[in-house]
């Protein structure tokens, strides 16, 4: 389920989004270097939020088939500006409804979405769904920590119409996860950039 605002909002700042992410490459290339030594060739992996393609860029050459999409069709619009790989596909899709058949994929990622979505457990079940028994899922989410500079910095955002559905701090977020079918495996906090950042992986649950 799309929330109006918040698509509103992603596709104003979609033609900026790349850019003012390059402030963020460290962050990104250290996710990154977490997520790297687990793929392979074999591999079939969903990226859901993928902006204009952070991560996807960067990761798509080591798996079979990468692919990464978005709610706004502006940011997939300027992801695919980019020269990438032919194992590389972009798609709008919504991640609380995906059309892809159940156990399609080995590995979901989804990065600093969880937080700024309505109603999260949509899709985290979506996510268990669509992936195979015992897959993957990576998660790394802006958390909140104890201090006024990460709050103030948090106003700022949504003063320019970021909106932040769930504040959660690192252990409220494993929580979540745990409590929607997942069983966390690492996670650890990252400082690098604008927001610290939970790096969360976890295994979907078999049933």
């Amino acid at each position: 389920m799309k929330e109006e605002s918040n698509i509103n909002f992603w596709q104003k700042v979609a033609f900026l989004y790349g850019p003012f992410m390059k402030n963020s490459h460290k962050l990104y290339e250290n996710i990154c270097r977490r997520i790297k030594p687990d793929l392979n060739r074999d591999m079939d992996v969903l990226e859901l939020a993928c902006g204009s393609g952070q991560l996807s860029f960067a990761l798509a050459q080591y798996v079979r088939h990468w692919e990464a999409t978005d709610f706004s069709e502006k940011m997939i619009e300027e992801a695919k500006k980019k020269e990438h790989s032919s194992r590389l596909f972009f798609s709008v899709q919504d991640a609380a409804a995906l059309p892809y058949a159940p156990a399609s994929f080995d590995v979901v990622v989804i990065a600093n979405a969880l937080h700024i979505m309505p109603y999260p457990e949509k899709a985290l079940a979506e996510i268990s769904r669509v992936l195979k028994p015992g897959g993957i899922l990576y998660a790394p989410t802006f958390v909140q920590i104890e201090g006024k500079m990460p709050k103030f910095r948090m106003r700022m955002m949504e003063g320019i119409g970021f909106h932040t559905y769930h504040k959660w701090n690192a252990g409220e977020l494993i929580a979540f996860v745990s409590e929607h079918g997942f069983s966390p495996m690492k996670h650890g906090i990252l400082y690098e950039g604008l927001l610290p950042l939970c790096f969360l992986k976890a295994r979907k649950e078999r049933q």
